[in-house]
């Protein structure tokens, strides 16, 4: 019964996204026709690439329960972008970039889940202090520079674009969702995690090994924002130490929009592409609007009440 209602429950976040997502479309078709073409969506889904990445990271942790936050992504996302960038032209070989993106992100989750699991620090208070460890060291290192020297050949796979599809979209981003989603609904690794979320006490007398797999979890986070460093460079043509910033409220606002509880235990990734791509839309196109970034903020806010107060409705009427 329960995996039924949730199953309800995805389904309704898809649909109120996708509806929200046509109502915008349609109102930027009306008051600002020019801008919506081709490269418009190709725009959209090139910035909603490192986005997504973070994200399908922090809903993992935040569906795990336990109070899991990941606020370091952020920093996971801008060290792992300038760290690769600096051993490479410190004299590892270029082809080394993409492994020392994704161990690093990997390594420094692993020091999160170290943190929540062994020393039992409160995830909030633990990934908010690696957030600022691993951003001061990004800008400690590079001095507030940008690194440059990224390989040509990473540059064709960052800025190469098949039937309007930036390839880091289709070759990580996507796949990564798909994974996840077979990971979650197919496998017994994806009911440990449902477990876990939904009654950790629960899941311990069942015989799972929650520590290990949390810790597990925040490795993955970390991998996925190695990943999304290893996009920024490959798009942008540099490392930056601050790629990373607001990643942290934006993939956890991204989770949430998508249907994530956030007290773990119920929710799927597809609702947080969604939601991804409907947040990204939005700001763009309320830049192209001309409408202020103080306002974008509180117009972001606005939908994710919004989305959560209608899915809380649908609940108590069913």
């Amino acid at each position: 019964m329960k995996n039924r209602c949730t199953l309800q429950g995805t389904h309704l976040i898809l649909s109120i996204l996708v509806a929200l997502w046509i109502v915008l479309v349609a109102g930027v078709a009306v008051l600002q026709p020019s801008t919506l073409n081709a490269s418009t969506v190709t725009t959209v889904l090139q910035f909603s690439t490192i986005l997504a990445l973070a994200s399908l990271g922090q809903a993992l942790v935040v569906l795990a329960g336990g109070a899991g936050i990941d606020l370091s992504v952020g920093g996971i996302v801008s060290l792992t972008a300038v760290a690769g960038l600096m051993l490479v032209r410190l004299g590892l070989p270029p082809g080394l970039l993409p492994f020392l993106c994704l161990l690093f992100g990997t390594v420094l989750g692993l020091i999160n889940g170290w943190l929540v699991t062994r020393l039992a620090i409160l995830p909030l208070i633990a990934t908010l202090g690696t957030f600022f460890i691993y951003s001061g060291l990004a800008l400690a290192v590079t001095g507030g520079a940008a690194q440059s020297g990224v390989p040509d050949w990473l540059l064709v796979w960052g800025r190469g674009i098949v039937a309007g599809f930036p390839l880091p979209f289709l070759t990580i981003a996507l796949p990564a969702f798909i994974a996840t989603a077979i990971l979650l609904n197919g496998t017994a690794w994806g009911r440990w995690i449902y477990a876990m979320g939904f009654n950790e006490r629960s899941a311990r007398l069942t015989g799972i090994a929650v520590d290990r797999a949390r810790m597990i979890i925040y490795a993955a986070s970390g991998l996925l924002c190695g990943a999304a460093g290893l996009v920024s460079i490959a798009w942008l043509g540099s490392g930056r130490p601050n790629i990373g910033q607001n990643l942290e409220l934006a993939s956890l606002t991204a989770a949430m929009l998508g249907g994530i509880l956030i007290t773990g235990g119920r929710g799927g990734v597809g609702g947080v592409l969604a939601a991804v791509i409907l947040l990204v839309t939005l700001q763009t196109s309320l830049l192209q609007l001309g409408v202020n970034t103080v306002w974008q903020v509180g117009i972001v806010g606005c939908l994710l009440i919004f989305v959560l107060l209608a899915e809380r409705l649908s609940q108590r009427w069913r």
